[in-house]
């Protein structure tokens, strides 16, 4: 480990950052390094537009992505090096709010019963019965799962938060047969790293759930872009539909605020459908094509 990346590593690990975004940090430096095939701390604002450029133009990146690659490169500047930023200088990218792609529920049932096999089940099964985050689902616990007060614990969140969300009774039952389907019963970890059990109890890796997602699209025929994070929009648009609340969803979500919830009611059909189009109202002369 170079002097550099152990105090940017010893910077993150004092505030606090999570593991994720500590790693995506630390990649971020030195991909933006091989880049230049220099190192970091003797490349300037210059180097650092044309990275952005690039990350924009050539690798294709999402505005949210570019962002947080920047993000990285100003944290190690400004608290690593001490060196001023120039927001005026790289600017953050706009970012698009697109509309989540939301299935339906007769979809999300294709897909949970296309999955390959009885252990991928489980992993979308509980995606959609908790709107959890991949990185949450792979960290849960087994002293997590609170079948007396019907909930799961999420701990550590994003943003370090901890929250409770409902442990539907179908759930439970599909976690039961998982578990005594087990051959070794987990002591930690509700889904343990199989590969690194020999040297460390770890949780797997979250692009596990992501795979599982993939396969079990494609097997299901499914033409939309599916993704973890999709299960999680099903599952908050689905109760909004039901008739759930925005606060109870933003709960339930951990979404630190509420403005991040109401993009559901851009997709919810009870919202679309609950008030008339003001065409419906206008007193038209008839529009039917007359006979020549």
């Amino acid at each position: 480990m170079t002097h550099l990346k152990k105090m940017m590593l010893e910077d993150l690990q004092r505030r606090n950052y999570s593991q994720d975004t500590i790693r995506c940090y630390i990649r971020t430096v030195e991909d933006f390094s091989r880049r230049f095939n220099r190192p970091p701390d003797r490349l300037g604002p210059r180097h650092i537009r044309e990275y952005q450029a690039e990350l924009f133009q050539k690798r294709k990146l999402s505005p949210g992505t570019v962002t947080t690659r920047l993000a990285a490169l100003r944290f190690f500047y400004v608290k690593t090096l001490r060196k001023a930023w120039s927001i005026a200088e790289t600017p953050y990218p706009k970012k698009h709010h697109r509309i989540p792609a939301i299935l339906s529920p007769e979809e999300v049932a294709q897909l949970i019963d296309a999955a390959r096999t009885p252990y991928q089940r489980i992993l979308l099964m509980m995606l959609y019965a908790t709107g959890v985050r991949r990185t949450e689902l792979a960290k849960i616990k087994v002293s997590d799962i609170d079948s007396r007060r019907m909930v799961i614990h999420i701990q550590g969140g994003k943003g370090r938060k901890d929250r409770d969300v409902m442990l539907s009774p179908k759930l439970l039952e599909a976690l039961r047969q998982y578990w005594r389907g087990l051959k070794r019963k987990p002591t930690t970890w509700l889904f343990p790293n199989r590969r690194r059990l020999k040297t460390a109890d770890a949780p797997i890796d979250s692009r596990v759930v992501w795979y599982a997602c993939q396969q079990a699209a494609k097997r299901a025929g499914l033409k939309k872009a599916i993704h973890p994070h999709t299960l999680r929009h099903c599952f908050a648009t689905h109760l909004l539909d039901a008739g759930a609340d925005l606060r109870t969803i933003q709960i339930l979500l951990g979404h630190n605020a509420l403005k991040e919830t109401t993009i559901y009611l851009h997709v919810s059909q009870r919202h679309l459908h609950a008030t008339r189009s003001p065409l419906d109202a206008l007193q038209l002369k008839d529009e039917s094509p007359q006979k020549a």
